[in-house]
């Protein structure tokens, strides 16, 4: 028995690449890389960093700068798909990716509990008000599930891949997935400590990287089932073919040597969305510019793929945005299948001869139906999604 497609009938986004679609799109193809430096107000630290310098809206009760972030991409996301911002006529499920904004970082309530000892609680109220998936449903009136995803840097792909499931069993008519993240002191202190951030502009997959610059976005994606997509009236012709994920469990940080997990999760998402390997034209690979990852991602993509697979980082016009990572790689990947080109991988020069593969140094014609997106995360967790484009 056929399963019905899952249509990708809206998209929206938002990032040091462009607040939205298009300007992403014309960055991308431009080559543009905005990045900028931490602020003594972000952090003590001096690294650069893909900071949204836009406005963003009025984001109502919400204080959060990821829900900031997230509705703005909420909002395209909608308007893209043809729908209201009402949607309680609907079995609406919302599934979120997040790390940021589910850490209690107000460092204002800290620091004044440390002073004072009786900080105010504005802050505490204003962050379990923020919950992302919570704020996204109340937004929209959604009444169906509504889950957040805490997988560190796979979240929002696990999001998605959750929110697939959702529809294949029945219990949406639509579900709004994908993530958002800020960036802020923790992790930025956090991946400091780690030795892994660059201080020049990152070089995903190539032989002098020197590891990752943080970024911020959100990224969402309206997620319906092909019947109900066609009645009411949507000619989307991207959908999410499979989701896989499969963990290392080899280290809390480093990836596996030898990528089995990632492995796994690869495949397992091209045998849930039913293609062999040869049909993938591209990788929208997860690329950090660190050491460890670019080697152990780049070896498991020549192995699944073979070494003439077209394989790009989007990282270098983004930064490394963490939860909200996956989601936006997921919608640049689903936008490059529908306009036909990939674009540069931002940063990559030299090839490294301990990867057999090598990033695409310029604009890229695609024509392939099928691409991936790959998503690995502290903790051993790698994610893996198929994405489509109807011929």
């Amino acid at each position: 028995m056929a399963v019905e497609k899952v249509l990708i009938t809206g998209m929206g986004v938002v990032s040091a690449a462009g607040m939205n679609v298009a300007e992403t799109l014309a960055g991308f193809s431009s080559g543009t890389r905005n990045i900028s430096q931490t602020t003594p107000s972000l952090s003590p630290l001096d690294y650069p960093v893909f900071h949204v310098s836009a406005p963003l809206g009025d984001p109502g009760r919400f204080s959060s700068r990821t829900v900031h972030l997230t509705f703005h991409a909420l909002d395209e996301a909608l308007a893209d798909a043809g729908l209201s911002q009402d949607l309680s006529g609907l079995r609406v499920g919302v599934c979120m990716g997040t790390t940021v904004a589910s850490q209690l970082n107000d460092m204002d309530f800290y620091t004044a509990y440390r002073k004072t000892g009786q900080p105010p609680m504005e802050p505490v109220t204003g962050f379990l008000k923020s919950n992302l998936a919570e704020a996204v449903a109340f937004r929209v009136k959604a009444n169906g599930p509504c889950v957040t995803v805490v997988n560190a840097c796979s979240s929002s792909a696990d999001a998605i891949g959750v929110a697939l499931g959702w529809i294949r069993n029945g219990q949406c008519d639509l579900v709004i997935a994908g993530g958002g993240d800020e960036l802020s002191r923790i992790p930025i202190c956090g991946f400091s400590s780690l030795s892994v951030f660059s201080h020049e502009p990152c070089r995903p997959y190539d032989r002098d990287r020197q590891g990752l610059n943080l970024g911020e976005g959100a990224g969402i994606v309206i997620l319906e089932p092909e019947s109900a997509a066609r009645r009411r009236g949507s000619r989307a012709s991207l959908f999410v073919g499979g989701y896989d994920a499969a963990c290392d469990a080899h280290h809390l940080t480093a990836p596996r040597p030898d990528g089995s997990g990632l492995e796994a999760a690869i495949r397992g998402s091209l045998a849930e969305a039913g293609i062999q390997t040869q049909e993938v034209g591209f990788v929208n690979a997860h690329g950090t510019a660190t050491r460890d990852n670019d080697k152990v991602e780049g070896g498991v993509l020549a192995r699944v793929f073979g070494t003439g697979i077209k394989v790009l980082s989007t990282k270098g016009f983004t930064g490394h945005t963490l939860g909200a990572a996956g989601a936006l790689e997921a919608a640049f990947t689903a936008l490059a299948l529908r306009e036909g080109w990939i674009p540069a991988s931002a940063g990559f020069e030299n090839q490294d001869e301990e990867i057999p593969i090598g990033a695409v140094r310029e604009r890229t014609t695609v024509s392939a139906r099928y691409a991936v997106s790959t998503s690995l995360a502290f903790g051993g967790n790698n994610a893996s999604l198929v994405i489509g484009r109807e011929p």
